[in-house]
């Protein structure tokens, strides 16, 4: 009676391991999932605002975090500081971080070719 339970018992300790290694394929599939749908697309995202703020020049028309408009009129690199006029009239310049500006407005016209 004693070897029969333990031919019983096998299998289900055996089970044990194949019900182990297919949970680690499924969390490795979610994470790869997860990875490609997430994490990917927004490292992509902040590279291409690095490259956008890298290549911020005086005179750029720019829309800040806050929703200000305004043009770059100068830039402090060491302290990672950029002034910005809202009002060309009365020529109220603002400073903000670098990092608040969200994108740049200039819009270069298409080049005609006769």
């Amino acid at each position: 009676m004693h070897n029969i339970l333990l031919q019983v018992a096998a299998p289900a300790a055996g089970g044990g391991a194949g019900s182990m290694a297919s949970s680690l394929i499924f969390f490795a599939a979610l994470f790869g999932i997860m990875y490609f749908l997430m994490i990917r697309p927004q490292q992509k995202r902040q590279k291409e605002m690095q490259k956008m703020l890298d290549s911020l020049q005086v005179n750029d028309k720019v829309i800040t975090s806050s929703g200000i408009y305004g043009r770059v009129v100068s830039m402090k690199p060491d302290k990672d500081i950029v002034v910005v006029e809202i009002d060309d009239t009365n020529k109220i310049k603002v400073d903000f971080q670098r990092s608040a500006i969200v994108s740049i407005l200039n819009i270069t016209p298409p080049i005609v070719t006769k």
